[in-house]
C-alpha cells in the first residue's frame, strides 16, 4: 500500500514528534554559534588571531561533515533515538569544555567534540519525521524543523553576548551547557514519541528500496541533492558572514542598521517557512516552489549588489530575500524525501546534508577573499549566482528521479 493512502494518525502524535525533533534541531543550530559571537573576548583571553579562531569553526564543520555522512548508517542500524541523545550529550560536554578551556588546544579539542555531536542531527531528525509523521503533514513538519533551526541561530548571540557582558564568557558558555542539558532531560522524559523500530532495507523494487547498505550511493538523485545542499550552504554562509557588511559598504548603511539586517533576514525566513509548509502540501510542485523562492532571492541579491538602493530599503530587501529562501525550505527537504529509497533514510540524509557542512566550510574563504579585495558588489553577485544554481539543481533532482523511475518501470 502506498504510504500516502494510509489513514492519518492523530494530530497529537504527529505534533509531539514534530515539536521534539524541532527542539533538538534548534539546539543543533544554537551549538553551531557557541564560539563565533564570543570571538572578541576569546581573542583577548587566549592571545590568538581571528584566523586561528576561524580555524575552530572550520574544525567544527569538517568533523560534523564526516560524522554526518557516517551517522546515517548508524541511525539506520540502531534507530535515531539513542543517537540523538548521544549527540546532545556531546554538545553539552563541548559547551562545558569550552567554558573550562585554558589553552587554544583545548578549544580545538572541544570543537572536535562539538562537531561529532552536531553531525548526528540531520540523519536523526529526518528519519524520525519521514517515518513517524504522516505524509499529509510532512510539509508542515519540515517547516517547523527549519523555523526552529533559524531560532537556534538567533538565540545563541542573543543569549551569549549579554551574559558575557554581565558576567564573563566562561559563565555564558556554562549557561549554554545548562540549556543543552535541560533540552536533553526534556527529550528523555518525553522519549516515547521518539521510539522507532528500524526495519532492514528491502531488495530494490517498484518503490525504489535498496538491497545493500551502499546501493543508495548509485542513485543519481542522491548526489544531485548533495550538490543542491552544498550550494544552499554556500548562499546561506555568504549571507550570514558577509552580506550585511557588503551592503553597508555599497549603500552607506549606518552600522546600527546593518547590524539588524541578518536578524531581519532570519525572522522573515522563518515566516517564509510557515507559508512554505502549506505550499509543500502537494509534493508534486516542490521543484517549482524551490525555483520560485530562490529565483526571487537571487533577484533581490542582484538589486542589493548593483542597484542604487536607499539605505532605509536595505533591511527590507534582506527581509524579502529571507522570505523567498524560507518559502523554498520545506519543499527543499521534500526533494530529498522523494529521492530516498525505503530503508535508507538515515544514510541518504547523512550523505546529502554533509553538503551543508562542506558549503559552510568553503564559502567563507571565497566570499572573505572578495571582501579582502574590496569587492562587495561581487559578494552579492556570488550569492545571486549560487541561488540561481539552486533553481537549476532542483529541476535536475527531479529529472534524475524520473530517470530512475523510468528504469524501474520500462
Amino acid at each position: 500500500m502506498n504510504s500516502t493512502s494510509l489513514p492519518a494518525p492523530g494530530m497529537r502524535q504527529d505534533a509531539a514528534v514534530i515539536g521534539l525533533v524541532g527542539l533538538a534541531h534548534g539546539i543543533s543550530h544554537f551549538s553551531q554559534l557557541l564560539l563565533a559571537p564570543l570571538f572578541p573576548w576569546l581573542k583577548e583571553a587566549f592571545g590568538v588571531s581571528y584566523a586561528e579562531l576561524g580555524l575552530l569553526m572550520t574544525i567544527f564543520f569538517v568533523v560534523s561533515c564526516a560524522v554526518q555522512a557516517l551517522s546515517g548508517f548508524v541511525v539506520d542500524r540502531f534507530g535515531p533515538r539513542p543517537i540523538l541523545f548521544g549527540g546532545l550529550g556531546l554538545l553539552a560536554a563541548a559547551a562545558f569544555g569550552f567554558a573550562a578551556s585554558t589553552h587554544y588546544a583545548m578549544l580545538a579539542l572541544f570543537s572536535v567534540v562539538a562537531g561529532v555531536g552536531n553531525g548526528v542531527f540531520h540523519p536523526v531528525d529526518y528519519t524520525l519525521l519521514n517515518r513517524k509523521v504522516h505524509p499529509s503533514r510532512l510539509g508542515h513538519a519540515f517547516s517547523v524543523h527549519g523555523i526552529t533551526g533559524s531560532l537556534g541561530w538567533a538565540l545563541a548571540p542573543a543569549m551569549l553576548v549579554p551574559l558575557t557582558l554581565a558576567f564573563s564568557w566562561r559563565v555564558a558558555l556554562s549557561c549554554a551547557g545548562v540549556v543543552i542539558l535541560a533540552v536533553l532531560a526534556l527529550l528523555w522524559m518525553q522519549r516515547a514519541p521518539l521510539a522507532l523500530e528500524m526495519a532492514p532495507a528491502r531488495k530494490a523494487g517498484a518503490h525504489g528500496s535498496v538491497e545493500g547498505r551502499f546501493d543508495f550511493l548509485g542513485i543519481p538523485a542522491v548526489w544531485m541533492c548533495f550538490a543542491f545542499f552544498l550550494f544552499y550552504a554556500m548562499a546561506l554562509s555568504g549571507v550570514q558572514a558577509f552580506a550585511p557588511e557588503a551592503a553597508r559598504l555599497l549603500h552607506d548603511v549606518p552600522t546600527q542598521v546593518a547590524a539588524v539586517c541578518l536578524t531581519v533576514y532570519m525572522v522573515c525566513a522563518a515566516g517564509g517557512m510557515v507559508v512554505g509548509g502549506f505550499l509543500a502540501s502537494d509534493p508534486a510542485r516542490c521543484e517549482r516552489i524551490v525555483g520560485a523562492g530562490f529565483g526571487a532571492a537571487a533577484l533581490v541579491a542582484l538589486l542589493l549588489g548593483f542597484a542604487a538602493v536607499p539605505a532605509a530599503m536595505v533591511p527590507v530587501l534582506f527581509g524579502a530575500m529571507g522570505f523567498g529562501a524560507g518559502i523554498a525550505g520545506p519543499s527543499r527537504d521534500l526533494l530529498v524525501k522523494r529521492s530516498s529509497p525505503d530503508g535508507a533514510t538515515g544514510r541518504v540524509y547523512g550523505i546529502v546534508y554533509s553538503g551543508l557542512d562542506i558549503g559552510q566550510a568553503v564559502a567563507p574563504l571565497l566570499f572573505g577573499t572578495l571582501m579582502d579585495l574590496h569587492r562587495p558588489a561581487e559578494v552579492w553577485l556570488g550569492i545571486a549566482v549560487v541561488q540561481a544554481v539552486l533553481v537549476v539543481s532542483a529541476f535536475n533532482v527531479r529529472r534524475a528521479r524520473r530517470t530512475v523511475i523510468a528504469s524501474v518501470h520500462p
